[in-house]
């Protein structure tokens, strides 16, 4: 695969200017253009995620005074469900992998990296804030896994302690997804045939 055609996106912390603004927004302006495979590392799901396990972290402007209850993630899973069915209506194939990581695999590969300084400089103190929170976590990723898992944008859930398979597995869905495609050179006119020929025969008299 020519990397000339994928893109990585990896998603920081909103900034005061995207806060001003629907919480798509970003995401709809980082989307691939026709024939690049774009990846995104983190997404819109951490609005529904994230925000809401520590819903003190801000919010978009035009959303920030309306109380959060399951009514507001109930609208929450309808835009994202919305969004992505426009995608795919659109042509865009849309893969979600859910790396599925055990409680007991995340604290060695934490004590990895805190405890290896050429990995110290990925730690970061919410790590842990974060792990405090797992059981919070859990129950919001069954939430959107539940309401977000649909026929034409279903979530892969892969084992993700053993990285070797995971890779294995993630590599075999986009793999199938691309020989679905049947994707082929494009054709040559006629025109370009007879250059092509002449090319040929000129090369040959030599």
């Amino acid at each position: 695969m020519n990397p000339a055609g994928v893109t990585v996106i990896s998603f920081k912390e909103p900034s005061r200017e995207e806060l001003r603004h629907n919480y798509l927004r970003r995401y709809v302006r980082a989307l691939p253009e026709q024939g690049v495979i774009g990846i995104f590392n983190r997404s819109y799901y951490e609005e529904v995620c994230v925000v809401r396990v520590n819903p003190q972290l801000p919010r978009e402007r035009p959303m920030s005074e309306r109380p959060i209850d399951k009514t507001f993630w109930r609208d929450r899973f309808e835009d994202i469900n919305s969004f992505e069915r426009q995608m795919t209506r659109n042509g865009t194939i849309v893969l979600k992998f859910f790396l599925h990581l055990s409680k007991v695999e995340q604290k060695k590969r934490l004590l990895q990296r805190l405890e290896d300084p050429r990995k110290q400089r990925k730690s970061s103190a919410s790590d842990i804030a974060a792990r405090e929170q797992w059981d919070d976590y859990q129950s919001a990723y069954e939430a959107l896994l539940t309401e977000t898992s649909t026929p034409h944008a279903p979530w892969w859930i892969m084992p993700a302690d053993r990285k070797w398979a995971l890779r294995i597995l993630v590599a075999h869905v986009i793999w199938r997804e691309l020989a679905q495609l049947d994707l082929r050179y494009p054709p040559v006119d006629g025109e370009t045939r007879k250059v092509i020929r002449l090319a040929i025969e000129k090369l040959n008299a030599e």
